[in-house]
Formats: C-alpha cells, sequence, structure tokens
C-alpha cells in the first residue's frame, strides 16, 4: 500500500466491561491532580514574571 492511499476505518461497536470503565475514570481523575498541579505552578512563575516586569516599568508610566 503506498502512503497516499487513506484506509477507512469503522468501529461499529465497542464493549468495555462497566468495572474497567470505572477503574480507567478512577485513574484518569488521580492522573489529572499532578497535571494541575504543575499547571498551576507554570501560571503562577507567569504571573510573577509578568508582575515583576509590570513593576519595573511604572516608574516609567507617568502616573
Amino acid at each position: 500500500m503506498e502512503k497516499s492511499e487513506k484506509e477507512r476505518v469503522v468501529v461499529s461497536g465497542l464493549e468495555i466491561p462497566f468495572w474497567d470503565l470505572v477503574w480507567f475514570m478512577v485513574k484518569l481523575a488521580l492522573a489529572s491532580i499532578p497535571a494541575m498541579l504543575i499547571i498551576y505552578v507554570f501560571i503562577m512563575l507567569l504571573g510573577l514574571l509578568f508582575g515583576g516586569v509590570a513593576n519595573l516599568m511604572a516608574p516609567f508610566s507617568g502616573v
């Protein structure tokens, strides 16, 4: 098959046992906690950076 040819796939049914799906959702929720902490720290550092730059520029604002 050449790379330019595309194949279509149709999923007609997906059977996942209920408790396996519940366990997956629990793991997903637990994995999101450290991810949110990392995002929080990143946003906090950006705020500190831009706040510091704004504070340095305050004497030149003429206010």
